[in-house]
């Protein structure tokens, strides 16, 4: 039985975090950056700390059976609540699930609305496309993106 754990990310094995998020098959999908180190890891970890604890925020790492699979979280960014999902290409199978829960954490913080920004090089999400209330086309920090507006459905 596969068990996911979401637990907070200073929790997280911060090699085993260096490592997915320095790989260049999940890079590709991610806004661009340099590559980690031990000493910016630790400077993002803590910003994902404070975005953890805003209002209406969550930010936290995912564990499948003990193994890092990667990180989730709603976050502000570009004037809307987001929806990040990070995974291992190893635990890409768990993407659905890891959403789904997302979106009753986004119902239970009181969201509305969510986004969820993917590379426009990604193929379209027809499950997405159903769900959203918009689907647009979007550019931030230089790069485009398919913007998924998702109803959230009320607790």
């Amino acid at each position: 039985m596969t068990k996911i754990e979401y637990t907070n990310l200073q929790d997280l094995d911060q090699d085993e975090l260096l490592s997915i998020l320095n790989k260049d098959k999940i890079r590709e999908h991610l806004v661009l950056h340099e590559q980690f180190n031990e000493m910016s890891l630790a400077e993002w970890v803590s910003n994902k700390l404070s975005v953890d604890s805003a209002e209406r925020c969550k930010v936290r790492g995912i564990r499948l059976n003990g193994a890092v699979a990667g990180w989730c979280g709603i976050q502000f960014e570009n004037e809307s609540y987001e929806l990040a999902v990070v995974l291992n290409e190893a635990y890409w199978g768990i993407g659905t699930t890891v959403f789904k829960d997302m979106m009753v954490w986004a119902s239970e913080l009181g969201h509305r609305l969510v986004v969820l920004h993917l590379f426009n090089t990604r193929p379209e999400y027809k499950f997405l496309t159903k769900m959203a209330s918009r689907v647009y086309e979007s550019t931030m920090f230089g790069q485009k993106y398919t913007s998924y507006e998702l109803r959230v459905p009320s607790a």
